[in-house]
């Protein structure tokens, strides 16, 4: 039976930028204390260990965890050689004292400050600034406008020419998008002027259970030669949760969700394949999808994703989700 499975240091071309990713990112969410906290050396440990297995993508932000993520990403790559991986942080919140914006989410973040708001030219730089300053590089490769939606005109104008004249100058090598909804980033890519971001981070809309991104984003991405890095395949822990789907950030689990994920669970036991194995490699059966960036609190956890994206496959899973209609008819999916 023909199967499928990918490396997890196999190297991808970033859209136009010239930089090579590997396949499988480290999303540094997790290692910020997002919803549980984590201690430094295992941060770091983790990090490590994403290393050992061949990762060179890693992306953080200055809101994950109030500064803490990037922190922690600075102390574990520091000693790296720069030109051997992909740092990617984001713009559109400056954590500052006082800063009101915050999210319950971070588990212990540090005392006296928070996340504010601002998408304007001045606080774009500031933020990068501060960023370099908590990592302690000279560079980032990869910046994400974060969260365009929430102030879409002043990110749109002011945000992306601030990036676009950093990616001129040589500062940063990408401009990206850092979105959870796909028709969001779609519309950027149309409103930006040539030549546009060069990748976008698509977080939750091209997983198992939500491949709102199929509609209208991942072919525009194709077509204009924008790279797609998929985030949240895991949708928050409900893949991983088969008891109750309940998962960290869900309240409650719609009984729609709950029949997908019994569906899809189904399916992998018959074709012996574990569901985040699935979850984990799906998406790159999408041309327009370079890497897959999964969060892990523990070295352990990076290993088991790194597993998972390794695992053989067989395509014949593929057609049975879509013939149990959890898979669009028109999903690509991954091939020998």
């Amino acid at each position: 039976m023909p199967t499928s499975s990918f490396r997890p240091d196999d190297r991808m071309p970033l859209g136009r930028s010239g930089l090579t990713v590997s396949r499988l990112g480290l999303g540094l969410a997790s290692l910020g204390g997002m919803f549980e906290p984590v201690a430094d050396d295992v941060a770091i440990a983790t990090i490590d260990r994403a290393w050992d297995l061949g990762v060179r993508l890693f992306d953080t932000a200055p809101v994950y965890g109030y500064g803490r993520s990037e922190t922690r990403a600075g102390a574990a790559l520091r000693g790296r050689p720069r030109s051997a991986f992909a740092l990617c942080t984001k713009v559109g919140r400056l954590i500052e004292p006082g800063g009101t914006d915050t999210q319950p989410i971070w588990a212990d973040p540090p005392a006296g400050v928070g996340p504010r708001l601002d998408y304007r030219r001045g606080a774009v730089l500031r933020s990068l600034e501060d960023s370099l300053a908590r990592l302690g590089l000279d560079r980032v490769d990869v910046l994400h406008i974060h969260d365009p939606d929430l102030d879409y005109t002043t990110a749109l104008l002011e945000t992306y020419p601030a990036l676009a004249e950093l990616r001129a100058a040589g500062v940063i090598e990408a401009v990206s998008l850092g979105v959870n909804h796909a028709e969001v980033a779609a519309r950027f890519l149309r409103d930006a002027p040539a030549p546009g971001p060069d990748c976008v981070l698509l977080a939750g809309r091209y997983t198992l259970l939500d491949q709102t991104g199929l509609d209208d984003l991942l072919p525009l991405c194709a077509e204009r030669g924008v790279t797609v890095m998929a985030a949240g395949v895991f949708q928050a822990g409900l893949l991983a949760e088969p008891r109750t789907g309940k998962a960290y950030g869900y309240d409650t689990v719609p009984a729609a969700v709950l029949q997908r994920i019994h569906a899809v669970r189904a399916a992998c036991r018959r074709f012996d394949v574990p569901p985040l194995a699935a979850a984990i490699q799906f998406p790159f059966g999408h041309p327009a999808v370079t890497s897959v960036v999964v969060g892990a609190r523990t070295p352990d956890e990076i290993a088991q994703n790194a597993d998972h994206l390794a695992h053989p496959i067989p395509v014949a899973l593929w057609t049975h989700l879509k013939d149990a209609g959890v898979l669009p008819v028109t999903a690509p999916v991954p091939v020998p």
